[in-house]
C-alpha cells in the first residue's frame, strides 16, 4: 500500500495563525508537532516512508521536506497551483502506478486530528484489504456525535461484507453541507455518517473511474504525466495549470459505481476551524482552552491564543480570540466558520501583507 498526503490546502478558516506561505497543515495547532507530521506518524506503523507521497503547492515543498527528512525528496510532489483534490489524487495515481503497479492508494488529508491511532490503522488496514479485491472505491465514514452543520455527510446503506472483522457498507448517497435542521435529521436517523475525506482503492481502479466520469481531466493528466517522464517541466506546469479544479466528491464519488465505506470510531477532527481547536484541546475549571497569559474574570467557554501579550478578559462567553504580531482575531466560536469570509475581505482590501 502507498499513502497519498494531500498537503496543499491554505487554511483560511484558521487565520490569523494560517497564513499564505504557512498554511495550518505546517502549524502546531495541537501539540509539539504539525499536523502534516502527525499525519505521518499516524501511518507509519502501516506504509514505510518510501511509500508516501505528499502533494503540495510548489511554493510548500521546502518547508514540507524540513518538516518531513524521512520521506524521499522525490515523493514530494509540487502543485503549480491548487486544482483541488481529484487533479491531486489522479496526478498521485499515475506516479504510483509508474513506480509501483496497481497497488492500493491511501489518500488523506494532512490536516485532520486523530485521537485514537490504534483504532485508525485498524480500519486502514481493513479498508486496505477490501479495496484490494476489485475495482472498489472505499471511502472512511465517521459516526456523527452531533448535528453538524459544516461536514458533508455519507448515506450507509446495507452492509455488504466484512474485511478484517469489520463491517463494509454499501454507499447509498452522499450529501453537501446540510442545515441545521437537516443535520439534526440525519442525526436521529443514524445511517448519515460524516464524509472523513479519506479513501482507498487501487491505482488502476481510481483513474478508471476518472477516465469514466472527468475524461478531459484523465486526458490532461495523462498529457502532463508524459511531459513530466520526458523531462519537460514546462509543458507539465503549463497543462497542470489548464486543468479543471474540481473535487474527486463530485468529480468520481457521486456519480460512480462500487463505493463502500468502512464506518471508523477513532476520535476525528477535521481540525477545520478555530472551534475544532476548542473541541479537541483540554479545557480548564471555566471551560476554556489557553495557550496565554490570561488573567480573566468570569470568562467561559473561550479560547484564547497569544503567544506575545497578555490577554485580560471580563464576562465572555464561547468567545475566539486569537493573537498573532501582526494581527487579532475575535469572534463567537458558533461563527468560526466564516474566518474564511475575513480573509476574503482582506483581499479585496488588498491587505496582502496580513495573508
Amino acid at each position: 500500500m502507498h499513502a497519498v498526503i494531500m498537503a496543499g490546502g491554505r487554511g483560511t478558516r484558521f487565520w490569523p495563525a494560517s497564513r499564505y506561505e504557512r498554511p495550518k497543515q505546517l502549524l502546531q495547532v495541537v501539540g509539539q508537532k504539525t499536523l502534516l507530521q502527525l499525519t505521518v506518524d499516524r501511518i507509519r506503523p502501516l506504509v514505510p516512508a518510501e511509500r508516501i507521497l505528499v502533494v503540495t503547492g510548489k511554493d510548500l515543498l521546502p518547508e514540507v521536506s524540513r518538516q518531513l527528512p524521512e520521506i524521499p525528496s522525490g515523493n514530494l510532489l509540487g502543485e503549480p497551483e491548487g486544482r483541488n483534490t481529484a487533479p491531486c489524487i489522479g496526478w498521485a495515481a499515475l506516479w504510483i502506478q509508474e513506480r509501483a503497479g496497481d497497488d492500493v492508494m491511501a489518500v488523506l488529508p494532512s490536516d485532520h486530528f486523530i485521537e485514537d491511532d490504534t483504532a485508525f490503522l485498524g480500519v486502514l488496514e481493513a479498508a486496505a484489504a477490501f479495496a484490494a479485491l476489485g475495482p472498489h472505491l472505499v471511502t472512511l465514514a465517521i459516526r456523527p456525535s452531533r448535528p453538524e452543520t459544516g461536514f458533508g455527510y455519507i448515506e450507509l446503506g446495507p452492509p455488504a461484507a466484512t474485511s478484517h472483522d469489520q463491517t463494509v457498507y454499501s454507499v447509498a448517497g452522499f450529501h453537501e453541507k446540510p442545515d441545521r435542521e437537516t443535520a439534526e435529521r440525519f442525526l436521529r436517523e443514524g445511517t448519515h455518517y460524516w464524509n472523513s475525506g479519506m479513501f482507498l482503492w487501487k491505482t488502476s481502479t481510481i483513474l478508471e473511474a476518472i477516465e469514466r466520469h472527468l475524461p478531459e481531466l484523465a486526458r490532461g493528466l495523462r498529457d502532463m504525466h508524459r511531459a513530466i517522464l520526458a523531462g519537460d517541466l514546462h509543458r507539465a506546469e503549463a497543462v497542470f495549470l489548464g486543468l479543471e479544479p474540481i473535487s474527486i466528491d463530485y468529480g468520481v464519488m457521486e456519480k460512480a459505481d462500487s463505493i463502500y465505506a468502512f464506518a471508523g470510531r477513532m476520535g476525528w477532527s477535521d481540525v477545520g476551524s478555530w472551534s475544532a481547536i476548542y473541541d479537541i484541546n483540554p479545557k480548564d475549571a471555566f471551560g476554556n482552552v489557553v495557550e496565554a497569559d490570561l488573567v480573566e474574570i468570569d470568562t467561559r467557554g473561550c479560547l484564547v491564543i497569544s503567544p506575545n501579550k497578555l490577554v485580560a478578559t471580563i464576562g465572555l462567553r464561547d468567545i475566539i480570540v486569537v493573537e498573532t504580531a501582526d494581527a487579532l482575531l475575535v469572534c463567537a466560536r458558533e461563527r468560526a466558520q466564516e474566518v474564511r469570509d475575513i480573509v476574503g475581505k482582506l483581499k479585496a482590501k488588498g491587505k496582502t501583507s496580513v495573508l
